[in-house]
């Protein structure tokens, strides 16, 4: 058993940045992002209690996802989401800037945020997982249940509203 728990540890420190990250681009709200990891990682310990996998990544991500969706469809989350979104404050790897060029920075971030929650819940999923967590289209795919076909058909109209929409924006 301790082996088990060393290795329910190394995973957590290893892949809970990550889901936190995803939980947090898809529900836009730090406290239920961390919410929702947690329970990510409490399904992770029953799952290895009942199968053996060696690579967990995708299947935390498959979880972090339906969990996020299970979370959006609740009641509770309905009324809940029409508060300011907090994800506009979520600080993105960047160079040192000036403070000019950080204010520029964080009303494009705003900007571009504000398109993004515009997008279909499905394209946001298929855009977070595809460009910010780096999956190729086939695992995006196998992760969310549909064709590599559908994933470069909602990718494509992500990237085209994003397009347009931030280029009217200039």
């Amino acid at each position: 058993m301790p082996d088990d728990q060393e290795g329910h540890e190394k995973l957590y420190r290893d892949q809970h940045a990550r889901i936190l990250r995803l939980c947090r681009l898809l529900l836009r709200n730090q406290q239920e992002a961390e919410e929702v990891a947690q329970e990510v990682f409490l399904k992770l310990i029953h799952a290895r209690a009942v199968q053996h996998r060696d690579f967990w990544d995708a299947w935390l991500t498959r979880v972090a996802v339906n969990a996020c969706r299970d979370r959006q469809r609740s009641w509770w989350w309905r009324w809940r989401s029409d508060s300011p979104t907090e994800i506009v404050g979520m600080q993105l790897p960047s160079k040192d800037a000036t403070p000019e060029e950080a204010t520029a920075n964080r009303e494009q971030r705003e900007m571009i945020w504000q398109f993004f929650r515009k997008l279909s819940t499905r394209q946001q999923e298929v855009f977070v997982l595809r460009y910010v967590e780096g999956w190729t289209d086939h695992q995006v795919a196998d992760m969310l249940g549909m064709t590599p076909g559908s994933v470069k058909q909602h990718l494509f109209r992500a990237v085209r509203y994003l397009r347009k929409a931030l280029g009217d924006q200039r």
